[in-house]
């Protein structure tokens, strides 16, 4: 299985590259995971934000084959708590075949056509924070969520 984290933008704070890098690093050890930016769309002064939403699900909608899990990270989805999220990794990987492939999407949140495709909706926590900031607590929680899964003493209980 793999995973793949797709993000509308790129992550400028040096600290917060630096802290996602450390977790990608991390996480070699256990999963195949590659991190897709799709690039802020540009002149969206003319748009509307249904009209931004659209361009943006087209691009992320490229990225998802038909067979691919899809999970939106949204503040209206599911709510775990680390273990939680570790064991819903654990048996998605055990019972499917199927790539997982996390989105954050953008500024205004997804279309209606993303929203229709995606498998399952989850929630990093009911509070919002930058989506340069979810992509490090994202793959922080990932990494946490396998050494969780493999009895390692990285989480505490």
């Amino acid at each position: 299985m793999k995973i793949t984290f797709i993000t509308v933008g790129k992550t400028e704070d040096a600290y917060l590259k630096e802290g996602i890098e450390k977790y990608v690093k991390r996480l070699k050890h256990y999963t195949r995971l590659e991190l897709v930016d799709i690039p802020e769309l540009k002149n969206t002064k003319a748009l509307t934000e249904e009209q931004q939403k659209s361009k943006e699900a087209e691009l992320i909608l490229k990225k998802v084959t038909s067979q691919d899990h899809l999970i939106l990270l949204d503040e209206n989805g599911l709510e775990f708590t680390s273990v939680q999220f570790a064991n819903y990794i654990n048996k998605r990987s055990v019972t499917s075949s199927a790539n997982l492939i996390f989105v954050v999407g953008g500024p205004y949140g997804f279309d209606q056509s993303v929203y229709a495709r995606a498998n399952d909706k989850i929630s990093l926590s009911r509070m919002t924070f930058s989506h340069q900031m979810v992509r490090l607590f994202f793959v922080e929680q990932l990494y946490r969520a396998y050494s969780i899964i493999k009895g390692e003493p990285y989480h505490h209980q």
